[in-house]
C-alpha cells in the first residue's frame, strides 16, 4: 500500500451509521421473509414444482420439500438477530447462507435485488456492525463508538456500484432511442390513480427512460456530496416509490431507500438511535463510550485483502458479456449478476420434440406435465433453461424405458417489441450439448442491432 492508502485505512469514524444500517437491514429482511411466506410463495415456488432449474456449478443445491419452511424460519430468525446485534457474526453468516441457498434452488426466481441482498449480507460478515448499539456490545460490557472508516465506505461503494452499473446498462439504443421496454409496459398501467391516464403517451415513455438512466448514473455522487444529499434522498424516495407503484418488485424499493440513509451525517444516525432508545426505553448513553474499535495488523490485512478481492470481482463481473459473441439481450450470456435491471421484455414458446434416433418414432412434450406456468415463461426465452430442461426430459424418458433419445426444440422469441423469430436451431440435438461457460453456438443469430453497452 502507498502512503495515501495507508492513511485512509487508519481513519476512524462514528459507528452509528453502520449500527442503524444493521438494524434496518435486519428488519427489512425479516419483513421480506414474512411477506414471502404470507403470500404462499414458499409452497408455490419451492415445493409444488416437479423440476427446478439449478445454477451451473450449483446443481448440488436441492429443494428440501416441506423442510424448505425450516430454511425460511432460520433465515427470518437470523435476520432478527442481525437487527438486534445478537450473536451477530454467526447470525449474519447464517442469514447469508440460508438466503443464498434459497435463491440457488431455482434460477427461475432470479432477481437483481435478491443477488444484491446476498452480496450485501456477505460483505456484512466482515464488518464490525455489532460493536456499537447492539446486544453483543451490551452483553460484553464493551461498546465502541468509533470504527474504521472503510468499514462504512465499502457499503456505500456496493450501493454505488449497483446504481452506476444499472445506469451504464441503460445506455443502449433500445432504452434511449426506442424507449423499450417501457413503451410496452407503461400503457398497461392505465388504471393507476392520477398518473394512469398519461401512461400511454410516448413522451412519458421517453421521460421515464432518460430520467431513469440519469438517475442511476448520478445518484451515488449526489448522495456523497453534502450539499446535494437532501435533494438526492428526495429523488431516491420518489424514484423507488414510483417504481414500486408501477412494477411489482416487492421490498426492494424500500430496502434501497433505507440503505441510502447510510450516506447521511453521524448526527442524523445518532438521532435515529436516540429515537429507537426512547421507544424501547434503552439507555443510549451506555453505548456512547468514545472508545475506538480497531483490528489487529494481521486482521486488517486479511480483511482488506478479502474485501478488495470482493470488489474487484464486482467491478469486473458485469463486463463478462464482452467475452461472448452476439447480442447480449438475445443470448443473455453474461446477463445475470450484472445489474441490468428491467431492460428487456422477452416472450416466446418452446415446443420440445423427443425422437428415437434408431426407429425414428417421435412425440411432442406438453410442458404443463413438468413445469409450472412461471417456469415455462422463464424457460422459453433463456437458452440455459432450455438446455437444462432438454436434459431433464432425456433422463425422465430414459427412466421410463425409452432408448436412443434425442431432444429437439422449436423455439420462437420476441425481444422488446420486435417480431417473433426463431431462437434455437431446431436441427440441434440438445442432448449432445453440455452446459458450460462457453458460447452456445446453437442459439440462432440476432437479426437486428442494439447499440450501446
Amino acid at each position: 500500500m502507498n502512503l495515501m492508502s495507508t492513511k485512509y485505512f487508519e481513519k476512524n469514524t462514528e459507528a452509528a451509521p453502520l449500527a442503524v444500517f444493521r438494524i434496518f437491514f435486519g428488519i427489512m429482511m425479516s419483513m421480506s421473509i414474512i411477506r414471502f411466506w404470507s403470500y404462499g410463495w414458499i409452497d408455490k415456488l419451492y415445493i409444488q414444482p416437479k423440476f427446478f432449474f439449478t445454477y451451473y456449478g450449483f446443481e448440488w443445491v436441492k429443494p428440501l420439500g416441506v423442510y424448505t419452511y425450516i430454511i425460511f424460519v432460520v433465515c427470518g430468525v437470523s435476520a432478527i438477530f442481525v437487527a438486534l446485534g445478537y450473536k451477530y457474526r454467526i447470525a449474519i453468516l447464517i442469514f447469508f447462507l440460508s438466503f443464498t441457498y434459497i435463491e440457488l434452488i431455482d434460477k427461475t426466481t432470479y432477481l437483481n435485488h435478491y443477488y444484491f441482498i446476498s452480496l450485501m449480507s456477505f460483505l456484512m460478515i466482515f464488518l464490525p456492525a455489532n460493536v456499537y448499539y447492539s446486544i453483543d456490545a451490551w452483553r460484553k460490557g464493551t461498546s465502541y463508538q468509533h470504527i474504521p472508516k472503510w468499514t462504512i465506505d465499502v457499503v456505500k461503494l456496493l450501493l454505488g456500484i449497483v446504481y452506476f452499473y444499472a445506469g451504464l446498462a441503460k445506455l443502449n439504443s433500445d432504452w434511449l432511442v426506442k424507449a423499450m421496454p417501457l413503451k410496452i409496459w407503461l400503457p398497461s398501467k392505465y388504471d393507476i390513480p392520477v398518473i394512469g391516464n398519461i401512461m400511454h403517451h410516448e413522451w412519458v415513455h421517453y421521460l421515464f427512460s432518460y430520467t431513469g438512466a440519469i438517475y442511476d448514473l448520478t445518484i451515488p455522487f449526489l448522495l456523497l456530496y453534502r450539499k446535494t444529499r437532501g435533494i438526492a434522498f428526495i429523488l431516491v424516495v420518489v424514484f423507488h416509490i414510483l417504481t414500486r407503484i408501477l412494477f411489482p418488485i416487492g421490498m426492494f424499493p424500500y430496502i434501497m431507500i433505507v440503505s441510502t440513509l447510510l450516506f447521511f451525517s453521524d448526527n442524523f444516525h445518532h438521532r435515529v438511535l436516540a429515537g429507537i432508545s426512547k421507544i424501547f426505553k434503552i439507555s443510549k448513553n451506555y453505548f456512547d463510550t468514545n472508545q475506538v474499535f480497531s483490528y489487529s495488523s494481521i486482521q486488517k490485512k486479511i480483511l482488506i485483502s478479502l474485501v478488495s478481492l470482493f470488489f474487484v470481482i464486482q467491478l469486473l463481473l458485469p463486463f463478462r458479456y464482452l467475452l461472448y459473441p452476439g447480442e447480449l439481450f438475445w443470448t443473455e450470456e453474461g446477463f445475470r449478476f450484472s445489474w441490468r435491471v428491467m431492460l428487456i421484455e422477452k416472450a416466446g414458446y418452446a415446443n420440445f420434440k423427443i425422437i428415437d434416433s434408431v426407429s425414428g418414432s417421435r412425440f411432442y412434450i406438453d410442458n404443463d406435465d413438468f413445469l409450472t406456468a412461471f417456469q415455462q415463461k422463464q424457460m422459453a426465452t433463456q437458452p440455459d433453461f432450455i438446455l437444462q430442461y432438454a436434459h431433464y426430459l432425456k433422463q425422465h424418458f430414459k427412466k421410463q424405458g425409452h432408448k436412443n433419445i434425442q431432444v429437439f426444440v422449436e423455439s420462437y422469441v420476441t425481444l422488446n417489441g420486435r417480431l417473433s423469430d426463431q431462437y434455437i436451431d431446431p436441427s440441434i440435438d440438445l442432448v449432445k450439448e453440455k452446459e458450460s461457460f462457453k458460447h452456445k453456438t446453437w442459439i440462432t443469430p440476432f437479426k437486428d442491432e442494439i447499440k450501446g453497452l
